[in-house]
């Protein structure tokens, strides 16, 4: 929410921000000395535990009602007044200066020894150099990858925004958009949708395409340094509350979120076509076939449905290896769409209704896909309840970086009409070891060269590196795409 608070309530000096800044890993409450979610107040400098550990931030409000706004390791901000997390900003951009603050590495001595992610930047550097020179020399500008500053864990986000920015219809499309008028009749129909599914006044002046366009087109400029995606990540906030707070969300989740958003903006902007489709199912968009068959009659129900990604089990047998392993078999992502496209024996709360026998029958389900999409997008569930707990699937899985072939997925009339072959655009990663904690990154192919996407951070990659890592979501982008379908969607 926009905090009204911040002006009387944000006062503490640069100055002592940096020195917090020096020594960011030993902040500490300074009532009882843990470490745990240190708080420090925008008011007076002092650092306090939140309200989930010992609330010593809160109590130190609960005495000085003027100190009710603090900040994080993180970059969140909280307003105890408001009692909500905080969106906005002071006049003179005091909150937006902290955050760069905290987000600054550390400068590493002349005579400090380099690690393994020095000489990662090392390389990197000299690799950026050398294209660079290599422009010049061929008389072309310097182009630059920009990453995505981290507003405090919203790494799953700029992870997501980094792959969908490497799936080039998908970014050419929203650079040929033309901006978003929010005074246009289109937009006031878009203002009146929102404010009857939300019931928010505060989402009737906001357009989720217009700055996905924004940062979209900004990424593909490129830049010397990272961008903010601070202005998007507010409108997501009002129009999805599901993601408002700066706690770790899952990035497939967001990805869904997004998508369907921009998907129905454009639909109440009119940019569609045949008044259903528009571009967010002209690329991402395919058709499942679920064929129930009847165990006692073999009578047969089919049914279609879309989708903008499939989400894929790891195989139980396979979720104990956790690394490539030379004594057993490896699981393949072949081995998770086999499992997906399996025939299935329905549990009996499943049974299903026969027309023909006129009662519920034990039955069995296949899952194959009718349309294949231009991109697709598969999602491993690397994430299980276990014990009313949710638990990670730690398995490697391998995956091809080409020739991801889908014929043996699809129905028998689909082969041979189109391409059924697809090569990695983009993968996400999750590190860690649980959904709501770890960090999120992405590896996308830009240009014909692999880039690894952490935050701010943009370096070059290699197939070694992009086959070793535990992907999560995967971006495949058909090799011989449907162009028709994308040509149809094209802004006028």
């Amino acid at each position: 929410m926009e905090c009204p608070h911040l002006e009387k309530a944000v006062k503490i000096d640069v100055a002592i921000m940096e020195n917090l800044q020096r020594n960011l890993q030993s902040w500490c409450c300074s009532v009882c000395k843990t470490v745990n979610s240190p708080w420090v107040c925008l008011k007076c400098g002092v650092i306090n535990c939140g309200r989930y550990v010992k609330a010593h931030a809160k109590a130190h409000y609960e005495c000085n009602p003027s100190h009710c706004v603090c900040m994080d390791k993180n970059f969140a901000v909280f307003c105890y007044k408001c009692d909500e997390f905080v969106i906005n900003d002071t006049k003179t951009g005091k909150i937006q200066q902290f955050r760069d603050i905290l987000g600054r590495k550390s400068i590493r001595s002349p005579g400090k020894k380099r690690g393994l992610g020095d000489d990662v930047s090392h390389t990197a550097s000299k690799l950026s150099k050398f294209d660079d020179q290599e422009n010049l020399k061929r008389g072309e500008k310097q182009h630059y990858l920009a990453g995505l500053r981290n507003l405090g864990n919203t790494c799953f986000m700029n992870a997501v925004l980094q792959s969908l920015s490497n799936i080039q219809p998908f970014t050419c499309y929203f650079k040929e958009l033309p901006a978003i008028d929010l005074r246009s009749e289109d937009a006031c129909a878009k203002q009146r949708y929102y404010t009857r599914s939300f019931r928010m006044k505060s989402v009737d002046d906001v357009s989720l395409v217009e700055e996905l366009r924004k940062i979209l087109c900004a990424l593909w400029q490129g830049q010397s340094g990272p961008i903010s995606p601070e202005t998007l990540f507010s409108v997501v906030w009002r129009v999805v509350p599901r993601f408002r707070g700066y706690q770790q969300q899952d990035a497939h989740e967001f990805m869904h979120y997004l998508l369907d958003r921009v998907h129905n903006e454009l639909l109440l902007t009119k940019m569609a076509c045949n008044g259903k489709n528009t571009i967010v199912t002209g690329i991402f968009g395919g058709l499942l076939e679920s064929q129930v068959i009847c165990s006692r009659c073999g009578n047969e129900s089919r049914k279609h449905d879309p989708f903008l990604d499939l989400s894929l089990d790891i195989p139980e047998e396979y979720q104990s290896r956790r690394t490539r392993v030379f004594d057993g078999p490896v699981c393949h992502l072949k081995d998770c769409l086999d499992s997906f496209t399996k025939v299935e024996e329905l549990q009996d709360s499943e049974q299903y209704y026969c027309p023909r026998c006129k009662k519920r029958q034990s039955s069995s389900k296949k899952l194959t896909i009718l349309r294949l999409p231009n991109v697709l997008c598969l999602h491993l569930k690397r994430f299980k309840f276990v014990s009313f707990h949710r638990s990670k699937i730690d398995t490697t899985v391998e995956f091809p970086l080409q020739d991801l072939d889908m014929n043996d997925y699809v129905i028998p009339s689909v082969k041979g009409h189109g391409s059924c072959t697809y090569n990695l655009a983009a993968v996400i990663v999750h590190h860690g070891s649980g959904v709501n904690s770890g960090h999120y990154t992405s590896i996308a192919w830009h240009d014909g060269k692999w880039y690894n996407f952490n935050d701010s951070s943009v370096l070059p990659s290699d197939e070694k590196h992009v086959e070793s890592v535990k992907g999560y979501i995967f971006f495949y982008t058909k090799s011989k795409p449907d162009n028709s379908i994308i040509e149809k969607l094209k802004p006028s």
